[in-house]
């Protein structure tokens, strides 16, 4: 995949271990910035990708971050479609009570790539029907 580095200073995507699915992105800050609680900050990376047509890059949360700190993407999952060109951000969100802090070069997020499928919409005056048919969230129960 072939990434830009906007800013000299921007750390390329790592797969932190053989097995990891996400590669981690890193923030790229003049200095540490706080995330009050509650509040979101859109935090640079500092670089910009080329993800292959038929690819979707998908921003998610980094455990450790998200557990410890309670920073998380904002949007809960980020699309980063193929033709996009512009610099990878990662809204993040701070989720419990306390200040959080975001320092230079921290890994942030992570982004798992994916292929996915376009389909046609068809408009149609009926569904074919199922055995849940409309039942909706809690239909199927708990247990």
């Amino acid at each position: 995949m072939n990434i830009k580095k906007l800013d000299k200073r921007a750390i390329m995507p790592k797969y932190a271990t053989l097995g990891s699915a996400g590669a981690d992105l890193y923030a790229l800050l003049d200095e540490d910035i706080v995330i009050k609680p509650g509040e979101t900050k859109l935090i640079h990376t500092g670089i910009a990708m080329e993800i292959e047509s038929g690819y979707v890059g998908l921003i998610y949360a980094r455990s450790g971050i998200s557990l410890k700190k309670d920073l998380a993407p904002a949007n809960k999952v980020g699309v980063i479609d193929s033709d996009y060109r512009g610099e990878i951000m990662v809204a993040l969100h701070n989720h419990g009570n306390l200040d959080r802090v975001v320092e230079k070069f921290e890994r942030i997020a992570q982004i798992v790539f994916t292929k996915y499928e376009k389909f046609e919409f068809n408009l149609v005056e009926e569904l074919n029907d199922t055995n849940r048919g409309t039942g909706g969230y809690g239909s199927t129960g708990t247990k």
